[in-house]
């Protein structure tokens, strides 16, 4: 097996990997689960619930933004170019447009760029079928020194 191939399957594939893969860690906390994972597309959901709200009542912003970035940093790893071990996002940007009290929220992920050293995804943030927020992120490809 090429060294390439022996990194990548290290890391999950599926929907059902990817949800193992962030138990014990911040989308496991915040009760993501992935629901469709392919290198053009990715979707998640989580319960709304009272941990996730700020302390006026409301979903907390971060929750969206972690929700998106997890999504499409899980999108990254499906669209790892040859050689690469990993990704960091360097920038990210989240436009808020609602909030949600209850029920659950969704969010669907998709790559904008897909380079050799940069990747660039969107993310929206859906409730009760209505964008809640828009995400856009940049994850810089890393690679063996």
């Amino acid at each position: 097996m090429h060294q390439n191939e022996q990194q990548k399957s290290a890391f999950p594939g599926t929907p059902e990997e990817f949800t193992r893969f962030g138990e014990g860690r911040l989308p496991g906390l915040l009760g993501v689960r992935i629901l469709l994972t392919t290198q053009a597309e990715l979707q998640a959901e989580l319960d709304v619930r009272a941990e996730l709200f700020a302390p006026n009542g409301y979903l907390h912003a971060a929750t969206s933004v972690a929700l998106a970035d997890s999504l499409c940093g899980y999108g990254c790893i499906l669209n790892l170019p040859e050689g690469a071990i990993g990704f960091t996002t360097i920038e990210l940007k989240t436009n808020f447009l609602g909030t949600a009290r209850e029920g659950t929220i969704q969010c669907g992920a998709h790559p904008v760029h897909l380079g050799r050293s940069t990747h660039v995804w969107d993310a929206k943030v859906q409730a009760a079928g209505r964008a809640i927020a828009l995400f856009r992120c940049t994850q810089l490809i890393l690679f063996p020194r």
